[in-house]
């Protein structure tokens, strides 16, 4: 970031490959893109978007139904107590065993909210996408870099919107340092930090007894809770990155 710095412990992570690099210049420019032509500058304001939910646990924690230019079409889950929850949430009686199933059978859905376990997100995404499919994404958007191109190419390919759905930078504080950056109230920032703690995760880290996909993630995979007040806020991007961090048994 120009003139600005910022820290975070975590992971170790490192940019110094020159694909790497290449990598972050395209992502920031095709981010930016994805970001700015939402669905409300593609369609007429009187279209409502019709969305379908994947997954069941934090899927069923958002608010489109309450917006009026968006509705809930349909909902799935793998697991039937998710589906129910879903259902309950939304007031959605159009339910899926699987999203299979839903990207095969509802032609009429605009949009894929991917609320899947983190590694399936790219997949998800993908076959979202390859169905004509617009695709909101819970954080992080991808595991490896080498997904990260899977990613971009496909959002290439297709010509669909793609965005991440990163909940910082929507934050208020977020909103109102935004504000107060824009109208020049810090003068030139040289150096900016930020700090999130989310107590509580330990709990998913097993299930009846047996590690989840959450238990031993990397958390530098994951550190866009922190990175969007940054972004959010100055609107430059990352360039560099400095991580100490310890094992974990």
């Amino acid at each position: 970031m120009n003139k600005k710095h910022c820290s975070q412990s975590g992971g170790s992570y490192s940019l110094r490959q020159q694909s790497r690099r290449s990598f972050l210049q395209v992502a920031a420019g095709t981010s930016w893109l994805l970001l700015s032509r939402g669905l409300h500058a593609q369609e007429p304001a009187t279209k409502k978007i019709q969305i379908g939910i994947v997954g069941g646990r934090f899927g069923a924690t958002f608010q489109w139904h309450e917006h009026p230019q968006c509705t809930v079409a349909a909902v799935t889950d793998l697991r039937p107590e998710r589906r129910v929850a879903l259902q309950r949430a939304y007031k959605c009686d159009r339910v899926y065993d699987s999203m299979e199933q839903m990207l095969e059978e509802a032609n009429d859905l605009d949009a894929i909210a991917v609320f899947t376990e983190a590694p399936n997100h790219v997949k998800h995404t993908i076959a979202a996408m390859n169905q004509g499919k617009h695709v909101i994404c819970a954080v992080p958007a991808a595991m490896t870099l080498d997904e990260c191109h899977q990613l971009l190419d496909t959002v290439k390919h297709t010509g669909l919107t793609f965005m991440m759905a990163e909940t910082s930078y929507w934050q208020q504080h977020t909103i109102s340092t935004r504000k107060f950056a824009e109208e020049g109230a810090f003068g030139e920032i040289y150096a900016a930090y930020s700090m999130y703690r989310h107590p509580g995760l330990e709990s998913l880290w097993f299930e009846d007894g047996k590690p989840t996909w959450r238990h031993g993630f990397p958390p530098m995979h994951y550190p866009t809770h922190c990175t969007a007040h940054l972004v959010g806020v100055t609107g430059e991007r990352l360039t560099a990155v400095s991580c100490t961090g310890w094992g974990d048994d």
